[in-house]
C-alpha cells in the first residue's frame, strides 16, 4: 500500500487533503504538532518519518537545530523542496523508513505522526526498532495514531476527502472499529494503547502512552542514557 502515497496521494493532492480538513480536524493536526514541539529543544537534530510535502517541517526547524524529513514519494519531496526552499536548517531525503541510511545514534528526536505507523503499511515492529536505532541515548521517539474518541471526526474527514476525489469511495459496510476501507483498496487502521505496548514490549527503554486533545494517541519512547537502565512502562489516559 506504500505505492498509494507515491501514485495516488502525493504532492498537491496530499496537500489538498489537509487544506479541506474541517475545523475539528485542523485542531487535531495543530495539537499533534504542539505536543511534538514540547519534546524538542534548541540545537536538537530531529528526523521526521513520512514528511510528505513538508507540512510539519517548518515548525520543527523553527525550534530544532536541524530538521530532516524523509519520504518515499518523489513528487511530495519535490513539492516540499519548493515550500521549504528558504529554511536553511531543513533537509529532505528520499528514503524508506524501515531501511534508514543513517548511522546509529544520530538523532535527538525521531517522529512519525498522523498515524504514519499505520499509513506506511510496513512491519510496525521493524519501523519502531529502526527508529530507535538512529536515536541517541537519552533521546525520544514519538509515534502517533488516533484516539478512539476522534472516530466520528476522522471518518467524516475521510468522507470529505473521498467526495473531493482524493480517495476512493468509503466502503461503509467494511468500515468500523477503527478501520476505514475505501473501495479503491485504500485502508487506514488504528494503533491503540495495547497495540503500542505489545509492539514495544521487551525493549530497554521507557514507554509512555499519552492521549492528546482527545484526538491523538502518542507512544513516546525515551531511550536510556546508559545501557544498564531498566525498561519502564507507564500508561496515561
Amino acid at each position: 500500500m506504500t505505492s498509494y502515497y507515491e501514485d495516488k496521494l502525493s504532492a498537491e493532492r496530499l496537500k489538498q487533503c489537509y487544506e479541506i480538513a474541517p475545523p475539528r480536524v485542523q485542531q487535531y493536526l495543530e495539537a499533534e504538532v504542539a505536543h511534538i514541539l514540547e519534546k524538542i529543544y534548541p540545537g536538537n537534530t530531529v528526523l521526521e518519518l513520512g514528511c510528505g510535502y513538508g507540512r510539519v517541517l517548518p515548525s520543527l526547524a523553527q525550534k530544532a537545530g536541524t530538521a530532516i524529513g524523509i519520504d518515499i514519494s518523489l513528487a511530495s519531496l519535490a513539492l516540499a523542496k519548493q515550500m521549504l526552499a528558504n529554511i536553511s536548517n531543513c533537509h529532505l531525503v528520499d528514503m524508506d523508513a524501515v531501511q534508514l541510511a543513517f548511522h546509529s545514534r544520530v538523532f535527538d528526536c525521531v517522529i512519525c505522526i498522523q498515524n504514519g505507523i499505520s499509513a506506511f503499511h510496513v512491519d510496525q515492529q521493524a519501523l519502531i526498532r529502526e527508529s530507535i536505532r538512529v536515536t541517541k541515548p537519552g533521546g525520544i521517539v514519538l509515534f502517533s495514531s488516533y484516539s478512539d474518541k476522534f472516530w466520528e471526526e476522522r471518518l467524516r474527514w475521510f468522507h470529505i476527502q473521498s467526495e473531493a476525489g482524493l480517495l476512493g469511495e468509503v466502503d461503509d459496510e467494511r468500515t468500523g472499529s477503527g478501520v476505514i476501507v475505501c473501495k479503491d483498496g485504500f485502508t487506514a487502521t488504528t494503533v491503540r494503547s495495547g497495540d503500542f505496548l505489545a509492539l514495544t514490549s521487551g525493549l530497554n527503554l521507557e514507554v509512555r502512552i499519552v492521549e492528546v486533545d482527545e484526538s491523538s494517541l502518542f507512544c513516546e519512547l525515551t531511550l536510556p542514557k546508559n545501557e544498564g537502565q531498566k525498561e519502564e512502562c507507564s500508561e496515561k489516559s
